[in-house]
């Protein structure tokens, strides 16, 4: 089974789109996208109306979040907090519906699926979690592969039963050690923080344990444009570049 991963797309539907224009000829048996498909971007009902009609499963993010519950909106800074509630305004009756219908983790080809750190919280970020804890959580996970978001950076934590460790995590393929247990952060479709301006996705083929990131182009000025032109923060658009 060839798994695709896609996360934090963030209202952004040049990157979306390009991407799946590039899983068309990546022989994809499903796809999975791990939260915050809305937010920051100009497009986020767009978005929502592919992934609702491609039927991809798909969890809450933490910006969905705050669409099902407004007091949530207080955790995010003041110009992300602006983006989210300029966001909500644009959003159909319908799309408001999948997002209050989406479950906070997944579990898909026997691996977890949940925005940002095992089991299912969506809030808390990878980065966040001290070796100790890392530990607790990946011998208490059922699944030995957990694939999360929410940061926009790659990198992956491993755990050979003993002890923990981090790695950065690169264009092209990585095999995971059958043995170990992994969680995975898979990067940003719509908003990439990584110093590498490409849209980015993931391909998990369970048979094979081999993980593959791939970088996608895309039309970043339209997207810019759109951010301007919403009248949406300005530092939105300047992460995009």
């Amino acid at each position: 089974m060839r798994l695709a991963l896609i996360s934090d797309i963030h209202g952004n539907i040049e990157a979306l789109q390009a991407v799946f224009a590039d899983m068309a000829n990546a022989d994809i048996n499903e796809t999975v996208c791990i939260g915050d498909c809305i937010g920051y971007g100009a497009d986020s009902e767009a978005v929502l109306v592919e992934v609702m009609g491609r039927r991809i499963p798909t969890t809450l993010g933490n910006h969905e979040l705050a669409v099902c519950d407004k007091k949530h909106l207080n955790w995010f800074n003041p110009m992300a907090r602006t983006s989210v509630e300029k966001t909500i305004a644009t959003l159909s009756d319908a799309s408001i519906d999948f997002i209050r219908g989406l479950p906070r983790s997944l579990v898909v080809e026997g691996c977890r699926c949940v925005h940002g750190y095992p089991p299912e919280s969506v809030r808390t970020y990878l980065f966040q979690k001290a070796p100790h804890a890392l530990i607790k959580t990946l011998k208490a996970m059922e699944e030995s592969v957990c694939f999360v978001g929410h940061t926009h950076d790659l990198d992956f934590v491993s755990f050979d039963g003993r002890q923990v460790e981090r790695h950065p995590l690169k264009k092209g393929i990585t095999v995971l050690d059958v043995q170990n247990r992994y969680i995975v952060n898979v990067g940003s479709v719509g908003q990439p923080r990584d110093g590498n301006n490409n849209a980015k996705y993931a391909i998990y083929d369970t048979d094979l344990r081999q993980l593959e990131i791939r970088f996608v182009p895309y039309d970043i000025a339209a997207a810019v444009a759109k951010i301007q032109a919403a009248g949406l923060p300005q530092t939105h658009a300047d992460r995009l570049w």
